[in-house]
């Protein structure tokens, strides 16, 4: 069935993804609506007896020390939406907006906001019935939480702002009437509950380490081709190397490399040709390896904060306290989501040194750029430029966002985490190396077909039929950008990788 139930503890990436991508439905548990209901208790009581509380009956930021009376509750959360409603850029992704709406409703659903239960089912029929918010992608500090995005979101709940909804981008008031949701009028806490949380760079993040769990499996589909193409020496996967350091990534490339290349005669062996291979290809479970363990600590951390509570202050029904902290504080996020850019940015760089070996004819004792007529033809040798100006590109992009802070608020709040730029980096990092990639792919079947292949191990072939299935082999120069799409779909597909699991069993 195709439905998650959420009760903000038990989210996986999994299940992140599919209501994110394709489309399940979200339901709170019977737990979580207690949980929500008990929460809200505490911010009725406190409203009623004009406590002091921070967001509940105070101002926000430097405002913190101006008290709102019982009866402005209402018209300062729906102030704080429409002033923090800054973003500014081009929309986010409809996926990413959907894994907003989930992870602000999972966290929610924990129980420690003191949302209205009517308000969080608003939210998650908006979800379900595809109304989707216009939310800008830049304009977030990362801390206090995603405040300016988070606000877009929540306009759309008002019948303000603009969402898209069966394709069509409309006024938010407009799609609401159409999905046959109501809207909702803000009360003491909700405004704060909604937008104060890290589910802006937690959602871009969170799709970024699903997909790059998958790249670095092909980058080790996509190497043994690589390896194949030029000869490369085996022995330095033999796992007596790699036990003697055992970091599991390491350890697991080293036997997706052996698996992938298992009966291939295009191998050779220490001794065989050469004593030993370039670095590019010999220190291949070194390199993915730690790119894999980087992203595997990413994933964990993600794991964590799906199910987090990152609003403030936090509402402990239970014992009746309201506590003020700061949990939208976007560190541990940002930190792993400079991390994860990092490892895919170097997994990239691997991939086209492999791709320069391959079209150098000093190197390979191919063809010079894989082509038979050169001088008349070009062969791959721009394949090469392009993929060297992606991974340049990467290295700028790899410099860390969190390692910069702007005060903001009249430095009540000094130290800001920039998780969000972070989270949008390392998206962009993918996306490159997924070209990268694509290019390493369609170089390798060529220089294979230059080689000529005697016969491919059981992992790469499967991978080199579907590239030739897609694409044929270069005799006169053609359009390449349109191959290397090929390619980069197959890839975003999940085909090759698919079908090499399907055969392989499944690779580290």
């Amino acid at each position: 069935m195709n439905k998650v139930i959420i009760d903000g503890n038990s989210l996986t990436i999994e299940e992140f993804a599919n209501v994110a991508r394709n489309g399940y439905k979200v339901e709170l548990s019977k737990e979580a609506i207690k949980n929500v209901e008990e929460s809200r208790k505490i911010v009725d009581k406190f409203v009623e007896e004009e406590k002091v509380v921070y967001g509940i009956t105070t101002g926000f930021g430097m405002f913190s020390d101006v008290v709102i009376s019982k009866d402005e509750t209402k018209k300062l959360q729906k102030n704080l939406i429409v002033s923090h409603s800054c973003g500014v850029g081009n929309p986010l992704d409809e996926e990413i907006v959907r894994g907003i709406m989930l992870l602000r409703a999972n966290a929610l659903a924990k129980g420690f906001s003191g949302i209205r239960l009517s308000t969080l089912n608003t939210l998650l029929e908006m979800l379900n019935r595809g109304v989707h918010p216009v939310i800008p992608e830049k304009g977030s500090l990362g801390a206090s939480g995603d405040l300016a995005p988070l606000a877009h979101m929540v306009l759309v709940m008002l019948g303000e702002g603009e969402a898209y909804y069966k394709g069509e981008r409309m006024e938010g008031k407009k799609a609401m009437e159409l999905a046959e949701i109501s809207t909702v009028q803000l009360t003491s806490k909700e405004g704060l509950a909604l937008i104060n949380g890290t589910q802006v760079m937690t959602s871009i993040g969170a799709l970024a380490v699903y997909d790059s769990i998958n790249l670095s499996k092909i980058a080790d589909i996509a190497s043994s081709l690589t390896i194949e193409a030029l000869n490369g020496i085996v022995t330095a996967y033999d796992e007596k190397v790699h036990n003697v350091r055992p970091h599991n990534g390491q350890i697991n490339t080293a036997k997706n490399l052996l698996r992938l290349l298992k009966g291939s005669n295009m191998t050779t062996t220490q001794g065989e040709i050469r004593v030993q291979d370039a670095y590019s290809l010999r220190c291949l479970p070194q390199i993915h390896g730690a790119s894999k363990d980087a992203i595997e600590y990413v994933k964990k951390k993600v794991e964590i904060e799906i199910n987090s509570a990152t609003d403030n202050p936090l509402i402990f029904s239970e014992v009746g306290e309201v506590i003020s902290g700061g949990n939208f504080h976007g560190q541990p996020m940002a930190l792993s989501f400079d991390f994860l850019g990092i490892a895919l940015a170097e997994i990239a760089n691997s991939s086209e040194r492999r791709i320069e070996r391959m079209v150098n004819p000093a190197l390979s004792g191919l063809p010079a750029f894989l082509v038979e007529e050169g001088g008349l033809n070009s062969g791959f040798m721009i394949v090469q430029y392009s993929a060297a100006s992606l991974v340049s590109e990467n290295k700028v992009l790899a410099h860390p966002a969190s390692v910069d802070s702007i005060p903001s608020s009249a430095n009540q709040e000094d130290h800001v985490s920039m998780g969000t730029i972070a989270a949008r980096k390392a998206r962009t990092i993918l996306d490159n190396a997924r070209k990268v990639l694509a290019m390493e792919l369609l170089t390798a079947c060529q220089a294979i077909d230059l080689r000529g292949n005697s016969g491919l191990g059981h992992g790469s072939n499967i991978a080199y039929d579907i590239v030739r299935e897609n694409t044929c082999k270069v005799e006169d120069d053609i359009i390449m950008y349109k191959e290397i799409n090929k390619c980069e779909e197959l890839i975003k597909s999940n085909i090759i990788l698919n079908r090499v699991e399907e055969k392989l069993g499944r690779l580290n």
